[in-house]
């Protein structure tokens, strides 16, 4: 069974700094890239990260670069999204997510998020003051 648990979730003040974790397992972890997806209250899904399968590649949509950062660790099958200068609009429910379509990250896939084949159960995170 296929499973992807997210962790690290919850309440910061602005500014400050989470970290997320996804725990994978029942596939194939270190042959696919994987992925950060957020949605916010009232809104859809929108890509935040990206690592290639070899961690040699890491992707941050233009909204979080500088303050987000992605990682893995292959032996631990467990992938890392770094939160740092967090704002309010950061606010959302935070999955990990695989895009099982390809072995490779693929760029325009970014804007198909919803058709990843594996995804977690999402973890709450909120900005607020």
């Amino acid at each position: 069974e296929v499973q992807l648990v997210e962790s690290g979730g919850g309440l910061v003040q602005p500014g400050g700094s989470l970290r997320l974790s996804c725990a994978a397992s029942g596939f194939a972890f270190n042959r696919y890239p994987m992925t950060w997806v957020r949605q916010a209250p009232g809104k859809g899904l929108e890509w935040v990260s990206a690592i290639t399968r070899d961690g040699g590649g890491t992707y941050v949509a233009e909204s979080m670069k500088g303050r987000f950062t992605i990682s893995r660790d292959d032996a631990k099958s467990m992938v890392v999204l770094q939160m740092n200068s967090l704002k309010p609009e950061d606010t959302a429910v935070y999955y990990c997510a695989c895009d099982t379509a390809s072995y490779t990250f693929t760029q325009w896939r970014t804007s198909r998020v919803s058709t990843y084949g594996y995804w977690g159960q999402g973890t709450q995170v909120t900005v607020s003051s």
